[in-house]
């Protein structure tokens, strides 16, 4: 599958737009910025800055591989960067920033170069061959963007012209400093090729994968990234492996940081338009790991190269994790510490998940599932589930999953949200100790077993990590319940909504299915009881804003966990159930206690038609 595509919310959109060339002149080529050294002069506590925006040559893949000409900026008197430099000062710290527009045909504003926390921002609108020098105080610490686009520009609209190269981040930090860390900044560009395909370049540190940095850490290590979005689209982060903590959520002009007892646990963060985050985790198992956008046309070959694949390339369904991926992808490795030893694994419970293909229906090409063998005959070769077969675990004990492949193509399955053994994670020639000793792809006919021992109870979600969008789209997708030793799961009261895409029309928005189902027969629920809700989203992309309506009014209802970790108390609050978004990768779970009456279930972005209604009747 070949693809241009933009995504907002739950729409696929066209691309549009590219960067102006200047001239045929041989162009400067764009130093890849790993945001290791921070721009600039600083003379005592006055910084002085001076930035150039001009064209040149952008290689995001290999340093032979396919170019592009992009408006970049620069330091004066050294190379272009992508992202654009770093600025990093301590609060306190007087800026002098002077920018130049050496472009000869375009006008450029310049944003985000405020004394911080502001209240808008002050942009500087710079005509060809203009200069500007703004004076200012960096403000207070945190993590913030500064940028420029091609013309005037809306931050408050969404624009489909990808020029987001133009943009780095902006660290200030508190007077001591800041404990070692890492800058991480998302630019993408892209164009058309014609109706149905298009070039992308989705990168991290000006690098798109598999040619951007691994980083290396220590079992132990408290690893703390800065992470910011500069580009014009939400971006939900998945780490694998790893609860990750968000310390502060930041824009352009404000910053937010959380005391400790308002941090959660997550392994995906919404990360909206133009916004920044701080996050720390600790490993605590060796092996190799990622960090991730969890939209799918973000990370595959067909929708994330400058070069699109050609129909008939076998790259996604690739054993080689240099092929099977691109775009905003980190690769992680974890060493061990040097008394580190795996657990053992005592009488592990074992189950057995088969890979199907079953007669097409609705509107995705084929019809894939995963089915959970139950007793000792397997299912029918044809039979499957769309979601796959609810998984009920119980916490703390082992699990081995056989997963065979009954496909006549490879597959591999990640375990999305399980604290678990680097092998087991379930992404092909990447997940292992190292290079030598990686987990293969489940060849068709083949079988593969996960070792999985879950540390918390929750909701959480496993799925294809192989030709994704594909079998993502097509049913390769499944909801996974956690229970405390004890407890048994009980329909009646716990219930698990599972959204995914029917298909890829990108000229229509995605066809949701909910339990597999796009029009969900009635629910029947018991009155004055507590149900748990779970929500899962694990669409291709798609923010999805989720309310339960009585008589068009949201009800109240406890947050109770997101990502299957449990809320901190100060989030665990009743609230109005009322757009509660869903990014991709995301579960939260709820605790309703309803009166008798008519509900509804719904996703809905204000203004728009439903994507999916589920009515509840409460007795």
């Amino acid at each position: 599958m070949n693809a241009r595509i933009v995504v907002i919310g739950t729409v696929a959109l066209f691309i549009t737009g590219a960067a102006p060339h200047e001239s045929r002149v041989p162009l400067p080529g764009v130093q890849a910025n790993d945001n290791r050294t921070a721009a600039g002069a600083l003379r005592g506590d006055t910084l002085e800055l001076h930035l150039v925006v001009a064209m040149a040559t952008w290689r995001p893949e290999a340093d032979s591989g396919p170019s592009i000409d992009v408006a970049a900026f620069s330091e004066a008197g050294k190379p272009p960067m992508i992202p654009a430099p770093l600025m990093r000062v301590r609060t306190g710290t007087v800026i002098i920033a002077t920018v130049r527009n050496a472009l000869s045909d375009s006008t450029i504003t310049v944003h985000g170069l405020v004394s911080h926390p502001a209240a808008k921002d002050n942009s500087l609108l710079l005509r060809p061959g203009d200069s500007a020098t703004v004076r200012f105080s960096a403000g207070e610490p945190g993590t913030y963007l500064y940028s420029a686009t091609i013309g005037k520009h809306d931050y408050t609209k969404f624009n489909l012209n990808e020029r987001e190269q133009l943009g780095g981040a902006f660290v200030v930090d508190p007077p001591g400093g800041s404990p070692p860390d890492r800058v991480m900044v998302i630019n993408i560009w892209s164009e058309p090729i014609d109706s149905s395909a298009g070039r992308n370049a989705l990168t991290i540190n000006g690098r798109s994968w598999p040619h951007d940095e691994r980083i290396t850490a220590t079992m132990g290590d408290t690893v703390r990234w800065r992470v910011v979005n500069a580009s014009n689209r939400g971006h939900p982060m998945h780490l694998h492996g790893f609860y990750y903590q968000v310390t502060a959520r930041d824009s352009m002009l404000q910053d937010s940081t959380f005391p400790p007892e308002k941090r959660s646990l997550v392994v995906t963060e919404s990360m909206r338009p133009f916004s920044t985050m701080a996050m720390n985790y600790i490993p605590d198992r060796p092996g190799n790991w990622l960090f991730h956008c969890h939209i799918g046309f973000h990370v595959v070959p067909e929708a994330a190269r400058l070069a699109p694949l050609p129909p008939d390339s076998h790259d996604r369904m690739s054993d080689d994790p240099r092929l099977h991926m691109a775009g905003l992808v980190i690769g992680i490795t974890v060493r061990p510490s040097p008394n580190w030893r795996a657990a053992a694994r005592v009488q592990p419970r074992r189950m057995r998940l088969l890979i199907q293909e079953g007669r097409r229906r609705g509107r995705a090409s084929r019809a894939l599932g995963f089915v959970l063998q139950r007793g000792a005959t397997p299912p029918a070769s044809d039979s499957i589930e769309i979601p796959g077969s609810l998984l009920v675990l119980t916490r703390g004990q082992p699990t081995d999953i056989m997963v065979v492949n009954r496909l006549h193509e490879t597959a591999a399955i990640h375990w999305h949200g399980i604290e678990l053994e680097s092998w087991s994670d379930g992404v092909a020639g990447w997940s292992g100790m190292d290079a030598a000793h990686v987990a293969p792809s489940i060849q068709p006919g083949d079988s593969f077993v996960a070792h999985l021992t879950l540390p918390r109870a929750g909701t959480f979600i496993y799925h294809t990590h192989m030709n994704d969008l594909e079998q993502l789209t097509s049913g390769l997708y499944g909801a996974i319940v956690v229970l405390e030793p004890g407890r048994r799961f009980d329909p009646a009261t716990d219930h698990v909504f599972v959204v995914g895409w029917d298909g890829i029309n990108l000229a229509l928005p995605p066809h949701l299915l909910i339990n597999g189902d796009s029009l969900p027969a009635p629910m029947q629920l018991r009155a004055g009881v507590a149900h748990r809700m779970r929500l899962v989203n694990i669409g291709a992309t798609g923010r999805l804003p989720f309310s339960l309506l009585r008589d068009s009014i949201p009800v109240m209802w406890r947050a109770l966990a997101k990502d299957g970790a449990d809320l901190p108390e100060e989030q665990a609050t009743m609230r109005r159930a009322a757009r509660q978004p869903v990014d991709v990768g995301e579960t939260y779970d709820f605790e309703w206690r309803p009166e008798p009456g008519n509900y509804l279930l719904t996703a809905a972005i204000p203004g728009r038609k439903p994507l999916f209604v589920r009515q509840i009747v409460v007795r």
